[in-house]
């Protein structure tokens, strides 16, 4: 199965900044990615420059559930 990966620390950035069109722009990539069957992975960058996954979200629900989340404060 494909997967869309996204950085948490990116989505945080983007949080800081209030660029709710650039999150937009992201959820509805992932949100594609799930309705095909794939899987949105989050990870964290990490010092030495792998990605680390900690999470992973393959429903529509489960997005929506995050997606609300990091809108929550905006």
């Amino acid at each position: 199965m494909p997967e869309f990966l996204i950085n948490v620390a990116q989505i945080e950035e983007l949080q800081m900044i209030n660029d709710k069109d650039e999150l937009e722009k992201i959820f509805n990539r992932a949100k594609s990615m799930v309705i095909q069957g794939g899987t949105m992975v989050l990870a964290r960058k990490l010092k030495d420059g792998k990605m680390e996954r900690f999470d992973e979200i393959t429903t529509e629900a489960d997005l929506a559930a995050y997606k609300k989340g990091v809108f929550k404060y905006l």
